[in-house]
């Protein structure tokens, strides 16, 4: 598996850590943002992070019906751990706020469903995700993400593990409470969750 200091030289090799005043999907602010497109545009570097990731699920997860990753930052990340899993993958997207299964995609009654992203910061688009599972009457196992910058005071995911490629700690800051420092710079909102 690819360790630590090996990932956090990739990221920084393909720029994928930046730094400024970034809004996040999450309505959170943080002086950090982990642009996982950026990695994925390398897919000679970014493989090695899917592999690393692909045997840390299939250790914990042995089970595995179906994929699914919630577009648009979990498509690629999805994709490839279903190729190297072998496994069904499906995504999801927004449709007027909410996600939703498009483009003739579905979830088994009773399949045992895993999801997938690139970064969790609060798991707001997982839980999202989960709902659908829960509405098809399959089985949610877990949650798995090339990067976790998640920390227990924001995560909304509760009892169940994230397994992730790398774990983060980046602050964040509710739009009420940021440092000075932040409000200085110039914002930025670089997720799709608010694209038109």
């Amino acid at each position: 598996m690819l360790s630590l200091k090996d990932s956090l030289a990739v990221l920084k090799k393909t720029n994928t850590l930046l730094e400024g005043h970034f809004v996040l999907s999450s309505g959170l602010h943080s002086p950090k943002y982990v642009q996982c497109a950026k990695l994925l545009s390398y897919p000679h570097l970014s493989k090695n992070f899917c592999k690393s990731l692909s045997k840390k699920i299939n250790k914990k997860f042995n089970n595995i019906d179906l994929i699914l990753a919630p577009a648009m930052g979990g498509i690629v990340i999805g994709y490839e751990i279903g190729r190297l899993l072998k496994k069904e993958t499906i995504f999801s997207e927004r449709i007027e706020g909410k996600f939703q299964l498009r483009r003739g995609f579905s979830i088994k009654k009773n399949s045992r469903v895993i999801i997938i992203e690139d970064v969790i910061t609060t798991g707001k688009s997982s839980l999202e995700c989960a709902k659908l599972i829960k509405q098809s009457k399959a089985k949610l196992l877990g949650f798995a993400c090339l990067i976790d910058r998640s920390n227990k005071k924001n995560l909304k995911i509760k009892n169940k593990k994230i397994i992730s490629q790398i774990k983060l700690n980046v602050p964040i800051f509710k739009k009420s409470n940021l440092p000075k420092f932040l409000k200085k710079k110039p914002i930025t909102k670089p997720g799709s969750r608010f694209l038109k």
